[in-house]
């Protein structure tokens, strides 16, 4: 089969960053489905991975967001069977999605929406169930709970943060502030929900005075580190805060005087360590799914690059590391 990967890390602009290449079918374990990829997507953890992981042996395929056809099951398989059009964020620990058929374990995927077609229905399984378990487990928020308090998401225009306020404000009372520093950011998370807008680049602190709100959740998805000292000054005490970036270093006993609560959200925890509950994943995409169909959830995707080629997928990576991407950039498959 075709597939799209890299043999060195670094940077995008390097003549052979990305490459086509032919590869070995992958074998199909007892949980997995052989998937045909008609669509993908492009999040951050591509770009980090292949900037700064050298492939132990040969050459990886990147890609963490799929949709596509099943066309063949595992021994052990329940949830699926052949020709199901499904949607997932495969595991980190196995080769990606950037390929013409890919295998997953059918705990982590869920069923496509059938309002959408491949490549935008790619837009929304990881950073749905990143968005989804940092609100409900990462923050301990409950559905239909939260009224009275408020949310605030630093980062709001990016994928995780597009997602995160629509669900924040499907399935809960919460009051949302989302951050947003250029006049195209700030429509776009208006667009999604949010019901106030600040600036990150200016003090949060005085904009939320200026609302009267401090926030109990804070959901931190770019540049804790430098807003982590405004975090701790504008939230309440006994407040939680999430993230899913990656700061080197962090004061978190600066939050003692608040009794404050820090949670990392990393959705391949789950797949990585094949938990007890690895099918929770399956379950909140299909919760996803049905939001999408019946108009509860706006799409996320923002741009599709058209099909994937080696081409496409190195504009859709300068794109992402840019830091300007709004929403979720998509690719139809390689074929």
């Amino acid at each position: 089969m075709k597939a799209i990967g890299y043999k060195q890390a670094g940077p995008i602009t390097a003549p052979e960053s990305l490459i086509q290449f032919d590869a070995e079918m992958p074998p199909v374990g007892a949980h997995d489905l052989l998937v045909e990829v008609r669509g993908i997507s492009v999040n951050p953890v591509d770009v980090k991975v292949r900037e700064g992981k050298t492939p132990e042996d040969g050459t990886q395929i990147l890609g963490y967001d799929a949709a596509g056809v099943v066309t063949e099951v595992g021994d052990d398989v329940r949830l699926f069977q052949v020709g199901d059009e499904v949607f997932y964020a495969g595991d980190i620990t196995r080769p990606g999605t950037n390929a013409q058929f890919h295998a997953v374990d059918e705990r982590i995927v869920g069923r496509k929406p059938k309002s959408l077609g491949f490549a935008e229905a790619a837009g929304f399984p990881l950073t749905s169930i990143t968005a989804w378990e940092l609100l409900f487990e990462s923050l301990g928020v409950k559905e239909g709970e939260g009224d009275g308090e408020t949310l605030l998401v630093v980062g709001g225009a990016g994928g995780v943060g597009s997602i995160l306020i629509q669900l924040a404000k499907k399935l809960t009372g919460l009051n949302v502030v989302a951050t947003a520093s250029r006049p195209d950011t700030i429509q776009w998370v208006q667009k999604m929900g949010a019901d106030h807008v600040i600036n990150h680049r200016q003090s949060m602190v005085d904009q939320l005075k200026s609302l009267d709100l401090t926030p109990r959740y804070v959901a931190s998805l770019t540049g804790t580190a430098g807003h982590f000292a405004e975090i701790i000054d504008l939230i309440k005490p006994r407040g939680h805060v999430a993230f899913i970036d990656d700061p080197e270093t962090l004061d978190i006993k600066a939050g003692k005087p608040k009794a404050l609560s820090f949670a990392w959200e990393f959705m391949f925890a789950r797949s990585m360590f094949q938990t007890d509950d690895i099918q929770y994943q399956h379950e909140l995409l299909n919760r996803v799914s049905e939001m999408i169909d019946d108009a509860v959830l706006i799409s996320t995707v923002n741009n599709n690059l058209g099909k994937l080629t080696v081409e496409t997928l190195k504009d859709a990576h300068a794109q992402q590391e840019s830091g300007r991407a709004i929403g979720k950039n998509v690719l139809d498959g390689l074929n």
